[in-house]
């Protein structure tokens, strides 16, 4: 009896450890079971991500990279690249929602400040970017019209991506209501961007 109990109590343990195993695997193999499936799932993510005017550049060469390494025999490598361009898509699209969010009721206005009002500054503080500044109530009011703050500051502003706390730009308060318009046109049509790279229709627009 004491045996039979045993082998009992062994093949439970066997079969929740076998469990426990399957559910520590089962996030990678979900997130592409082979190259082939990894690198799919990271184009559609990607396409998405497209879709939503929120495309990263570097997410584009890490799909290629991913592709390479298939083409080269090394699976695991090209599995790796692929799921983080994948993560790094989803990454995006989650970023613009939560900012949309994060701003609900704001999003689709484009006022302007009072023309008396004087044009103020405003210094960086940790985890700004010109989208969160630009939708502060003091300063735009709508995150659309961080082209503003760009074209203002283009002498401090290397990469509209990349601002450093400490900064401190001019705002403008004063914009023409043309100037607004081909502001916010520009941010909805920017297409995609990189971290230390000047897009080139930020150059368009700076032109303008």
């Amino acid at each position: 009896m004491k045996i039979t109990n045993s082998l009992k109590l062994s093949g439970l343990l066997a079969l929740i450890v076998a469990l426990g195993a399957g559910c520590a695997a089962e996030p990678e193999q979900a997130a592409g079971s082979s190259a082939a499936d990894a690198i799919a799932a990271a184009k559609a993510a990607n396409k998405r991500a497209a879709a939503e005017g929120y495309e990263w550049r570097d997410t584009g060469k890490l799909i290629k990279q991913a592709e390479k390494a298939l083409a080269d025999g090394k699976d695991d490598e090209a599995i790796k690249l692929a799921n983080k361009a994948r993560r790094q898509a989803e990454n995006a699209v989650a970023q613009k929602y939560s900012e949309l969010q994060r701003i609900e009721g704001i999003i689709g206005t484009t006022p302007v400040a009072a023309a008396a009002k004087s044009s103020g500054q405003y210094e960086v503080a940790s985890g700004d970017n010109l989208w969160n500044i630009s939708g502060k109530s003091d300063i735009y009011g709508d995150p659309y019209q961080w082209p503003l703050i760009y074209k203002a500051n283009q002498d401090r502003i290397k990469d509209a991506d990349l601002i450093y706390p400490g900064q401190v730009f001019d705002i403008d308060q004063n914009a023409s209501s043309s100037d607004v318009s081909a502001a916010i046109q520009h941010a909805r049509t920017r297409g995609a961007w990189s971290l230390g790279a000047v897009e080139e229709s930020d150059k368009a627009y700076l032109a303008q």
